[in-house]
């Protein structure tokens, strides 16, 4: 079978917190798929940290099954496409007990092909996910993040802003580590 829109989801990492919030990050630039198949037998109001994380937002690598935030939508030949259904279909018949090859490749082409219909957008479109549990079944919830055109608005997205000031002004200073010493005991020590 091959893919109808030519797209597919890429693991994207913009910055490590994919390395922090989940137990196993996804590579970036893998071939993703949302993974809901990897809750299927979970008991997700047990779910905690790391497993909570993946669970809420996770899309899942197909080479290495870790998750990752976002994902970006891209180009992909039907020789990727047939090796990312490959990668998935050797981890459902390994590593989840498929009974045999051929019918993990079915369950990792029907994986592949929900992964292929979130790409109706233009290729680097980035996409994100929540998923829950609504009446005893898996609901996945989509966003598209738009990048802001230029000059759109400077502020936003800032932690910070820098202000020039007058050098003959005097800087205020804290001395943090002193006040830590004058607190009393109990207080902001470990």
């Amino acid at each position: 079978m091959t893919p109808t829109s030519g797209k597919l989801p890429r693991t994207l990492r913009l910055d490590p917190s994919d390395t922090f919030v989940f137990a196993r990050a996804a590579e970036p630039g893998e071939w993703a798929v949302t993974g809901s198949f990897l809750f299927f037998d979970a008991d997700l109001s047990a779910l905690a940290g790391k497993d909570r994380a993946a669970f809420r937002s996770g899309f899942v690598g197909v080479d290495s099954l870790g998750f990752s935030t976002l994902v970006v939508v891209s180009e992909a030949s039907e020789e990727e496409h047939a090796a990312a259904v490959e990668a998935l279909a050797r981890h459902i018949h390994e590593r989840f007990g498929a009974p045999d090859r051929e019918a993990a490749r079915a369950a990792a082409r029907e994986e592949i092909e929900v992964a292929a219909s979130l790409c109706n957008l233009p290729v680097g479109s980035v996409v994100a996910m929540h998923r829950s549990e609504r009446d005893g079944a898996i609901a996945e919830e989509f966003r598209t993040l738009h990048q802001r055109p230029p000059g759109a608005d400077p502020l936003h997205g800032r932690a910070f802003q820098f202000v020039e000031t007058d050098e003959d002004e005097v800087e205020e200073q804290a001395d943090l580590v002193g006040l830590l010493k004058d607190a009393p005991a109990g207080v902001g020590r470990a």
